[in-house]
């Protein structure tokens, strides 16, 4: 049998989680999680995996910044006209996915996801830095170039378009919100014995906790 060389033997052993120690609320667990992944000084604890799908039912996935989570959902922001954007159109669901590996932590979230009103997609825009927003008037974004040198004069072409005045959002970009019907917290553990909580939003309100087979 050829060796395989990406075998690696690993041990888990940084914690555990328990029903006691995740509680009924998966939304205040992952808020839990997510800061002491900030605390573990990850480059990007926001980098989720977010994986959407055609109206056919091919799939696509690719790494998008969280920028907000409360009970309304996982919000993100991109162009309604990238490959993820037109995908949603055609079939409005998806599924996040974020592994901290230094914690030996992964969770999964699926759901519907929805367009954020313009109001929350605006006071976004207006945080980002200068040179970001002006990044996103120069990005047509999944559309073919002709090389590097067209996306650097669409650069210039909106430096000098907006050189006395505030950088407005374009119409073609905003947020979104993925509203969770699934959220799945992953904790490994020795011997491969991994806890598995799955939380499911119950019809009239509320989650369903259940422990999965590692």
């Amino acid at each position: 049998m050829p060796r395989n060389v990406l075998r690696r033997a690993r041990q888990y052993h940084l914690g555990e989680l328990s029903e006691d120690g995740a509680g009924r609320d998966p939304i205040q667990l992952f808020l839990r999680w997510f800061a002491e992944a900030k605390k573990a000084r990850f480059l990007e604890p926001e980098a989720f995996a977010l994986a959407t799908a055609s109206r056919e039912g091919r799939p696509s996935v690719r790494f998008v910044l969280l920028k907000h989570c409360d009970e309304r959902g996982f919000g993100f922001f991109t162009h309604y006209g990238s490959r993820k954007g037109r995908e949603l159109a055609e079939n409005p669901w998806g599924a996040l996915a974020v592994h901290w590996d230094k914690l030996e932590r992964q969770v999964r979230i699926e759901g519907r996801v929805e367009l954020a009103s313009s109001a929350e997609s605006d006071e976004y825009f207006r945080s980002r830095l200068l040179v970001s927003r002006l990044g996103t008037w120069a990005s047509r974004q999944s559309s073919v170039l002709r090389g590097r040198a067209v996306l650097e004069r669409r650069l210039e072409n909106a430096r000098r378009r907006f050189l006395d005045e505030d950088v407005p959002r374009p119409p073609n970009w905003g947020g979104y919100r993925l509203v969770p019907e699934r959220i799945e917290f992953w904790q490994g553990r020795a011997n491969r014995l991994h806890d598995r909580l799955l939380f499911t939003r119950r019809a009239r309100g509320g989650w369903k906790r259940q422990r999965l087979s590692p």
